[in-house]
């Protein structure tokens, strides 16, 4: 049996891992980091801990756990600045990667986006970019990130512009083969499960997933009996 450490799990990736998580029966114990309740305290295997992640060193020490999964992500627009928005999608994971180091975690696997380039002219892309530069250069034992494509699935907050984007784009798919095709939206529920079945494998170094290769992979896993 392993330990789990997983932040983000208020998010739509997020709460869809923890739940594949407890599935897997992989865990004995999994560890939930979040500022409020996520609704999971009731589960045997979850253990719940309020953190500032302003200042994560206070509570190091969960971070010394088999695989970490961070789910953390916001938009500009609730962010409410592009300073805060760097604060959670990559100040908050580059702290947690030298956490994870520092404490001797085996895996760390991170929610990135696709297009992440950090030297993009997108803000967000550069951002995305940036954290998995700095990631890689962290040099941690095994470090799987996953680079999705718009994310479709049902939120516990309305965000406008995702919403907007996931009815657009569910005809506008039809379209994108070939070069094109790793930008079809993705299930959240796949990235999850993808997640969860990467972190049983025994793997070392970098290993980036496209959103295709996501897609793929979520087919196959929900595909797969029981």
């Amino acid at each position: 049996m392993k330990t789990a450490l997983v932040a983000g799990t208020t998010g739509l990736v997020g709460e869809k891992l923890v739940r594949e998580l407890i599935k897997s029966n992989v865990y004995e114990k999994i560890t939930l980091i979040s500022r409020r309740e996520t609704g999971f305290s009731e589960e045997q295997s979850v253990h719940e801990r309020l953190v500032s992640f302003d200042d994560l060193a206070k509570d190091e020490d969960c971070f010394a756990t088999d695989d970490i999964f961070v789910c953390l992500g916001t938009t500009l627009k609730k962010a409410k600045s592009k300073g805060q928005f760097e604060k959670v999608d990559y100040e908050y994971p580059v702290k947690m990667a030298q956490l994870a180091k520092k404490q001797g975690a085996s895996r760390f696997l991170i929610v990135s986006a696709i297009g992440a380039d950090p030297e993009s002219s997108f803000f967000y892309s550069k951002v995305k970019g940036r954290l998995e530069e700095a990631l890689i250069m962290l040099r941690l034992p095994s470090l799987h990130i996953l680079r999705p494509s718009l994310l479709l699935g049902s939120r516990n907050e309305f965000r406008l512009g995702e919403k907007t984007a996931e009815v657009l784009g569910k005809p506008l798919s039809l379209a994108l083969v070939g070069p094109l095709e790793k930008y079809k939206p993705v299930k959240a529920e796949h990235v999850a499960m993808v997640m969860c079945a990467l972190a049983q494998e025994e793997s070392s170094g970098i290993r980036i997933y496209e959103s295709d290769r996501i897609r793929h992979l979520g087919k196959v896993l929900e595909e797969k009996p029981m």
